[in-house]
């Protein structure tokens, strides 16, 4: 369950943005803040997953006030809720490490939207491994295939092709392989798969030989 601490003057707002969290699955709120120095003595007390920051606070700005919230729980992340929309004031944010940034007034469909693609990204990522995978990093920075443009040069209609032999295939293949079944060249058929490992549906084995070893490549179970 990721943990959540509202940060916000109006006790009313962070009532009705509390309700939008609990009705997210994967959440809960914590607790509530609605100055600067209350939220750096309950972020301390709590150790929450997450901070949703209001920028405008009685006490100080919601940006100065990321860096005091951090010293206090170093594995913090925020997501700023504001009014302020001034590109001066959403760059100082990012520049932050914010995880998402929603502008005031918002629906519970927007909150939750966000709060999914950080569940789904920021947490997906496995602590296991000691290295990410391009994909993982992708779906951190939103950038899935519906998202991410093709290499250029390269086509839908191609791709679907390399998808539709690797599929029929009883085990790995090279580039050079789906190249002379598919009667493209093998630069060209390296690329697609090569975009598809970056997408985390391939995996890459590597047929050591004479000369540099040959990636050969296989869809994930």
């Amino acid at each position: 369950m990721i943990k959540v601490l509202i940060v916000d003057d109006d006790f009313m707002v962070a009532k009705v943005h509390a309700g939008f969290i609990q009705r997210t699955p994967g959440f809960t709120v914590v607790g509530a803040a609605h100055t600067g120095a209350q939220a750096v003595a309950e972020t301390g007390r709590l150790q929450p997953d997450l901070v949703l920051l209001d920028i405008h606070l009685p006490d100080i700005n919601g940006l100065d006030l990321m860096q005091r919230l951090r010293a206090v729980a170093p594995e913090l992340d925020v997501l700023v809720i504001s009014a302020a929309r001034e590109v001066e004031t959403v760059r100082k944010a990012l520049r932050g490490g914010i995880v998402h940034y929603l502008i005031k007034p918002f629906s519970q469909t927007d909150l939750q939207e966000r709060l999914e693609h950080y569940r789904n990204a920021y947490q997906g990522l496995d602590a296991s491994k000691d290295v990410a995978e391009q994909s993982d990093v992708n779906r951190v920075f939103g950038l899935d295939r519906a998202e991410r443009p093709l290499p250029k040069g390269c086509s839908i209609e191609t791709l679907k092709l390399v998808e539709a032999a690797l599929n029929a295939a009883t085990g790995d293949v090279s580039a050079a392989e789906v190249a002379e079944e598919l009667g493209t060249s093998r630069v060209s058929a390296r690329r697609y798969l090569e975009y598809l490992h970056d997408e985390g549906t391939l995996d890459v084995r590597l047929k050591y030989g004479v000369g540099r070893p040959e990636r050969r490549y296989v869809l994930k179970a």
